[in-house]
């Protein structure tokens, strides 16, 4: 039976992710760094108030066999820039750190779709600089999911990013080749992805939209 740490677990994906280890037996404890206690209630649950501006004091709640990591804002939540670079950036880095550390097997990390640590935009080059550090910290086991624009029920309304989905779904049947990773996919099957990837033997860790959509068939 395994311990599962879970960071970012009110976001689109996160709520997901939550819900499948909850529903997977392979799983026997569930910790949970919130910043502020949650009403949820399951015996697999153990909910940690967490500091995310000085994670060291955590050190020791972080440990556990495997690591999901859905932590994520946008320039509207987060509109100042050290701010946004912390949680976009420094949040996750940190989190991976302390996990190596503490001899945490595996990684599982919600990027997106074209991170690149040399992207002239804030958001694809943070999510690339983590990227990076996940992958030369050696985890014995990654899975670095880019999603392309994530459909779900969202707790805000992000009106551009709602117009843009509108397109890119117009924009899907002729989104073939190597444009299918530019496909919208549902939150559910991102987290469903990030359950399987981490109970079963797939040799790859980084997966583009389409792929994630393919591993869960």
């Amino acid at each position: 039976m395994k311990t599962a740490l879970l960071f970012g677990s009110t976001g689109l994906v996160g709520g997901h992710v939550l819900n499948y280890l909850i529903q997977n037996s392979n799983y026997s404890k569930i910790k949970l760094f919130v910043r502020s206690f949650t009403g949820i209630n399951n015996p697999k649950i153990e909910i940690i108030k967490t500091d995310f501006n000085n994670l060291n004091k955590h050190a020791e709640d972080i440990k556990g066999d495997e690591c999901f990591c859905c932590i994520g804002t946008t320039k509207k939540k987060s509109p100042n820039k050290n701010e946004y670079q912390k949680i976009e950036l420094d949040i996750p880095k940190k989190i991976a750190q302390i996990a190596k550390s503490n001899s945490v097997k595996s990684f599982f990390f919600v990027s997106s779709g074209y991170a690149n640590p040399k992207s002239s935009g804030k958001y694809l080059k943070f999510k690339g600089l983590v990227e990076e550090e996940i992958k030369n910290l050696n985890f014995d086991k990654i899975g670095i999911m880019r999603p392309s624009f994530l459909l779900g029920e969202r707790q805000e309304e992000r009106v551009g990013e709602k117009f843009g989905i509108i397109i890119f779904k117009l924009l899907t049947p002729i989104l073939i080749g190597s444009f299918r990773k530019m496909r919208p996919i549902q939150s559910e099957i991102v987290a469903r992805a990030m359950i399987k990837l981490a109970n079963e033997n797939i040799d790859q860790s980084v997966f583009e939209s389409n792929e994630i959509s393919n591993l869960v068939g």
